[in-house]
Protein backbone atom coordinates (compact mmCIF):
# COMPACT_ATOMS: atom_id res chain seq x y z
CA UNK A 1 0.00 0.00 0.00
CA UNK A 2 1.33 3.86 -1.04
CA UNK A 3 1.85 5.97 1.30
CA UNK A 4 -1.07 7.77 -0.27
CA UNK A 5 -3.47 5.04 0.50
CA UNK A 6 -2.21 4.85 3.99
CA UNK A 7 -3.52 8.38 4.52
CA UNK A 8 -6.88 7.44 3.33
CA UNK A 9 -7.25 4.66 5.08
CA UNK A 10 -6.88 6.66 8.54
CA UNK A 11 -8.49 10.16 6.98
CA UNK A 12 -10.45 9.05 4.96
CA UNK A 13 -14.52 8.44 5.13
CA UNK A 14 -16.01 7.87 8.76
CA UNK A 15 -19.09 5.61 9.42
CA UNK A 16 -20.99 7.24 12.67
CA UNK A 17 -23.29 4.45 14.16
CA UNK A 18 -26.60 5.72 16.28
CA UNK A 19 -24.56 4.05 19.27
CA UNK A 20 -21.75 6.65 18.90
CA UNK A 21 -24.38 10.26 18.76
CA UNK A 22 -24.12 12.32 21.37
CA UNK A 23 -26.73 13.74 23.41
CA UNK A 24 -23.87 16.45 25.25
CA UNK A 25 -24.44 19.20 23.18
CA UNK A 26 -26.76 22.22 23.15
CA UNK A 27 -29.80 21.70 23.47
CA UNK A 28 -33.62 23.57 23.64
CA UNK A 29 -36.08 23.32 25.67
CA UNK A 30 -38.79 20.46 24.09
CA UNK A 31 -36.46 19.29 21.33
CA UNK A 32 -33.78 16.44 22.02
CA UNK A 33 -30.61 16.92 19.56
CA UNK A 34 -27.82 14.20 19.47
CA UNK A 35 -24.52 15.28 17.09
CA UNK A 36 -23.26 12.91 14.56
CA UNK A 37 -20.53 14.32 12.79
CA UNK A 38 -18.58 17.23 14.72
CA UNK A 39 -14.85 17.86 14.89
CA UNK A 40 -14.52 15.59 18.13
CA UNK A 41 -15.08 12.36 16.32
CA UNK A 42 -14.58 12.78 12.12
CA UNK A 43 -12.26 16.20 12.25
CA UNK A 44 -14.91 17.82 10.36
CA UNK A 45 -14.61 21.98 10.50
CA UNK A 46 -17.09 23.18 8.33
CA UNK A 47 -19.69 20.70 8.73
CA UNK A 48 -22.12 19.63 11.44
CA UNK A 49 -24.81 17.59 11.46
CA UNK A 50 -27.00 15.09 14.00
CA UNK A 51 -30.69 14.59 14.38
CA UNK A 52 -33.40 15.46 16.60
CA UNK A 53 -36.75 14.42 17.69
CA UNK A 54 -39.74 16.72 19.39
CA UNK A 55 -42.44 14.61 21.23
CA UNK A 56 -46.43 14.39 19.98
CA UNK A 57 -48.03 17.60 20.96
CA UNK A 58 -44.67 19.45 21.93
CA UNK A 59 -43.25 22.32 21.03
CA UNK A 60 -39.61 23.84 21.39
CA UNK A 61 -38.66 27.27 22.57
CA UNK A 62 -37.37 29.98 20.42
CA UNK A 63 -34.03 29.80 19.03
CA UNK A 64 -31.72 30.52 16.59
CA UNK A 65 -28.05 29.16 15.19
CA UNK A 66 -26.19 32.60 15.19
CA UNK A 67 -24.01 32.93 11.61
CA UNK A 68 -24.74 29.13 10.59
CA UNK A 69 -27.05 27.80 7.66
CA UNK A 70 -29.42 25.27 8.75
CA UNK A 71 -30.79 22.36 6.43
CA UNK A 72 -33.32 19.74 8.21
CA UNK A 73 -34.59 16.82 6.59
CA UNK A 74 -38.33 15.41 7.96
CA UNK A 75 -37.88 12.04 8.41
CA UNK A 76 -41.00 10.92 9.86
CA UNK A 77 -43.96 12.84 10.98
CA UNK A 78 -44.98 17.20 10.57
CA UNK A 79 -43.08 19.91 11.64
CA UNK A 80 -45.08 23.23 12.25
CA UNK A 81 -42.10 25.67 11.71
CA UNK A 82 -42.75 29.12 13.05
CA UNK A 83 -40.35 31.99 12.43
CA UNK A 84 -39.80 35.81 12.69
CA UNK A 85 -38.85 38.06 15.69
CA UNK A 86 -42.55 37.60 17.43
CA UNK A 87 -42.52 34.01 15.50
CA UNK A 88 -45.11 35.07 13.22
CA UNK A 89 -45.01 33.19 10.28
CA UNK A 90 -45.50 29.84 10.07
CA UNK A 91 -45.41 26.84 6.99
CA UNK A 92 -45.51 22.79 7.32
CA UNK A 93 -43.05 20.16 6.42
CA UNK A 94 -43.60 16.45 6.42
CA UNK A 95 -41.74 13.62 5.84
CA UNK A 96 -39.58 13.89 2.63
CA UNK A 97 -39.30 17.61 3.04
CA UNK A 98 -36.03 19.65 3.49
CA UNK A 99 -36.23 22.73 5.19
CA UNK A 100 -33.44 25.88 4.81
CA UNK A 101 -33.32 27.81 7.94
CA UNK A 102 -30.95 31.23 6.97
CA UNK A 103 -28.55 32.52 9.89
CA UNK A 104 -29.75 34.51 13.02
CA UNK A 105 -33.48 33.38 11.95
CA UNK A 106 -35.45 33.00 15.44
CA UNK A 107 -37.52 29.87 15.25
CA UNK A 108 -39.42 26.72 16.24
CA UNK A 109 -40.50 23.95 15.55
CA UNK A 110 -43.98 22.06 16.87
CA UNK A 111 -45.43 18.48 16.48
CA UNK A 112 -49.07 19.26 15.92
CA UNK A 113 -49.73 15.26 15.87
CA UNK A 114 -51.53 13.63 18.97
CA UNK A 115 -49.46 10.48 19.11
CA UNK A 116 -46.42 10.57 16.76
CA UNK A 117 -43.04 11.68 17.61
CA UNK A 118 -41.57 14.17 15.09
CA UNK A 119 -37.70 13.06 13.81
CA UNK A 120 -35.42 15.40 11.60
CA UNK A 121 -31.64 15.11 10.19
CA UNK A 122 -30.47 18.45 10.49
CA UNK A 123 -26.90 19.82 9.26
CA UNK A 124 -24.97 23.20 9.94
CA UNK A 125 -22.27 24.93 7.99
CA UNK A 126 -20.66 25.51 10.65
CA UNK A 127 -19.20 23.61 14.47
CA UNK A 128 -19.10 26.80 16.87
CA UNK A 129 -22.56 28.77 18.06
CA UNK A 130 -24.79 25.98 17.21
CA UNK A 131 -27.39 27.17 19.43
CA UNK A 132 -28.93 30.35 21.02
CA UNK A 133 -32.21 29.96 23.29
CA UNK A 134 -34.55 32.64 23.17
CA UNK A 135 -37.05 34.28 25.35
CA UNK A 136 -39.45 35.72 22.92
CA UNK A 137 -43.03 35.34 23.40
CA UNK A 138 -44.92 34.68 19.93
CA UNK A 139 -47.75 35.97 18.23
CA UNK A 140 -51.10 34.37 18.50
CA UNK A 141 -51.92 33.53 15.08
CA UNK A 142 -48.79 33.52 12.99
CA UNK A 143 -49.32 34.15 9.01
CA UNK A 144 -49.61 30.67 7.06
CA UNK A 145 -46.84 30.94 4.20
CA UNK A 146 -47.24 28.55 1.61
CA UNK A 147 -44.46 27.88 -0.33
CA UNK A 148 -45.26 27.70 -4.19
CA UNK A 149 -42.71 26.68 -7.02
CA UNK A 150 -41.90 28.92 -9.89
CA UNK A 151 -43.76 26.53 -12.03
CA UNK A 152 -47.45 26.21 -9.97
CA UNK A 153 -47.75 29.96 -9.02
Amino acid sequence: MNSSSARWRTDGVRIIRPGEFDSNIAQTPGLHRLAAVRTENTGATKLWAGTFTVEAKAKTGPHHHGDLETVIYVLNGVVRLRWGERLEFEAEAAAGDFIYVPPYVPHQEINPSPDLQLQCVLARSGQQGLVFNLDIEGVETPELVRWIDDLHN
